[in-house]
């Protein structure tokens, strides 16, 4: 990280040009502004955390399979450069490299609430003594809707079985102590602990191992939706001992809108005979075809797949997840450290008489996204978010009062958290 930092635009170029990662920014479509003279420039986008942008590399890689499905038919699942047969293994070695799993223990599939739903089904079982299942309060409500119908499902009432952490930091912050204090008092009620890798809200990132260790100590199941981390954090899955992971991919993975998303499911729980809904595509590659009618599954998280994967979106995921092997997620998150210390640098510096960070200080708590409150209330907040997308500084709104910034490392520079900067400064002289 540098020395010091400094607020001029000579000062962020320099750390731009000196950035071995800023080839990469190139290999992505920047969506244009037009700013009040009617010329296009590059919009300094923020939004990663809820979509990524477009590789270049997707049009072609999209190109490749249309034309493989026009040339060969049916035939394109055997032949071509990438058989669609085994296509979804083709991305199987990036992912598990990016969430830090063994190769078998990961799956490109569905979207990430249906990939909530099968994982629960598997690893949520519930008792009348162990009915209830631990989350965050304001979690997403992908995972608040998930949760409460499964709890409803089993019978139980969400009432009772529906247990919610209560942040215990200033601005919505969960400390692990809390944690603590959560299973104390519930462990032996609960089934599953299910909690955000970062929260999407407030931008915190947990500690998976420290949670899993805890949560199984306490003789509970543990799973994490990885939404908002995968792709910013250098996760450690198979390491942190979860029984299973969610997420998707379509925000730091940068692939696409509604893109697959993807699941894991720890070694050790690879040919356990688990509940589970089955699918053909889930049988035993070895046999699938034979088409028999007893269901074994294809040992790993592959067995949890219902359908043939959808080639059309897997392939912009292919594109991206080669990025990532060649930036290095290693290399991806000391870059956004860098950043987003600038970002915050920035509004503590300068824009402390308007801006407040919600997410937490500390940089190992935190991923690519400050969220941040604007003094005066939520109005003003709506008004200084309004004023950033009219000027081609692109963030996103969450209720009641948070703005989400977040520079991608893969795309992001220096200038552009200058840029978030000076609109800032020029919304707050305006008003």
């Amino acid at each position: 990280m540098p020395a010091s930092f400094e607020a001029t635009l000579d000062w962020a170029n320099a750390q731009d040009a000196a950035d071995p990662l800023r080839a990469f920014r190139d290999e992505f479509l920047i969506p244009p502004h037009e700013g009040r003279d009617s010329r296009l420039s590059d919009s300094t986008y923020f939004c990663g955390n809820s979509l990524g942008l477009q590789p270049r590399a997707v049009r072609e890689a999209v190109d490749a399979e249309l034309d493989y499905w026009g040339e060969l038919g049916v035939e394109g699942h055997f032949k071509g450069r990438l058989p669609w047969m085994d296509y979804h293994e083709f991305v199987r070695d990036d992912l598990a490299a990016v969430v830090g799993a063994l190769p078998v223990e990961v799956v490109a599939m569905n979207t990430l609430g249906v990939n909530l739903h099968l994982m629960m089904v598997s690893f949520y079982r519930p008792t009348a003594a162990r009915p209830a299942i631990l989350i965050e309060a304001g979690a997403f409500p992908t995972d608040r809707y998930a949760v409460e119908s499964q709890i409803r499902f089993h019978g139980f009432d969400p009432a009772d079985a529906l247990i919610e952490l209560e942040a215990d930091e200033p601005n919505g912050i969960t400390s692990m102590s809390a944690i603590e204090r959560a299973l104390a008092e519930h462990g032996s009620r609960i089934a599953l602990v299910l909690l955000p890798g970062v929260q999407y809200r407030t931008g915190q990132a947990f500690d998976l191992k420290a949670i899993t260790e805890l949560g199984h100590r306490h003789g509970c199941t543990v799973g994490f939706d990885l939404a908002h981390a995968v792709g910013n954090l250098p996760l450690q899955l198979h390491d942190s001992d979860a029984d299973f992971a969610i997420w998707c991919s379509y925000k730091y993975l940068n692939s696409g809108p509604g893109a697959v998303g993807g699941a894991f499911v720890h070694e050790r729980h690879a040919q356990a005979m688990l509940p589970r809904f089955a699918g053909w595509w889930g049988h035993d590659k070895t046999t699938r075809f034979q088409m028999g009618p007893e269901f074994v599954p294809t040992p790993g998280a592959d067995g949890w797949q219902l359908s043939n994967p959808p080639i059309l979106a897997l392939a912009p995921l292919r594109v991206s997840l080669e990025i990532f092997r060649r930036a290095g997620i290693d290399r991806l998150r000391k870059k956004s450290l860098q950043l987003t210390g600038y970002l915050e640098w920035l509004v503590q510096t300068q824009l402390a008489d308007v801006l407040q960070v919600v997410t937490p200080t500390e940089p190992e708590r935190r991923g690519a996204q400050l969220s941040i409150r604007v003094t005066g209330g939520r109005e003003r907040g709506r008004a200084l978010f309004e004023y950033l997308m009219a000027n081609g500084v692109i963030g996103d709104w969450r209720e009641p009062d948070v703005i989400r910034i977040s520079p991608a490392p893969l795309y992001n520079r220096f200038a552009d958290c200058l840029a978030f900067a000076e609109a800032v400064r020029g919304w707050s002289r305006s008003i």
